[in-house]
């Protein structure tokens, strides 16, 4: 997927509105601030739902919900422990400098997306 300005030549055809959805699916799959809580607790290293819960304050249905999206889109795997399962993030490296990214933009904007009308927090509440 080539989703940011190139000026090499291209050795493929990229087909450009497949590119930008993938990319709107994947921000769509940060887009809940339950899961980027999980995935930023994630990053810690392995978790199970119950530590989840605990650490995140949530319900459990909510964070196996969500926990099951984000392993839907790839984003997280699970590996057997017992009778429980331990998450952890599938590419954690990609991650961590993808929410690395997210703050620094968010910081050189002045946060203003949560002003946003379309987007920002009075909008989601209503």
């Amino acid at each position: 997927m080539a989703m940011t300005a190139s000026t090499g030549v291209e050795s493929e055809v990229v087909d450009e509105a497949a590119a930008l959805s993938a990319a709107a699916c994947l921000f769509h799959g940060f887009s809940d601030s339950s899961r980027l809580a999980i995935v930023r607790h994630l990053a810690l290293g392995e978790h199970r739902v119950v530590d989840l819960t605990e650490h995140l304050g949530l319900a459990q249905s909510t964070v196996s919900k969500h926990l099951a999206c984000l392993r839907d889109c790839g984003l997280v795997e699970s590996r057997p422990q017992g009778r429980a399962s331990l998450f952890s993030l599938t590419h954690p490296e990609a991650t961590l400098a993808l929410l690395t990214a997210a703050e620094r933009l968010l910081g050189l904007t002045g946060d203003a997306v949560v002003l946003c009308p379309i987007y920002g927090e009075a909008a989601s509440r209503s």
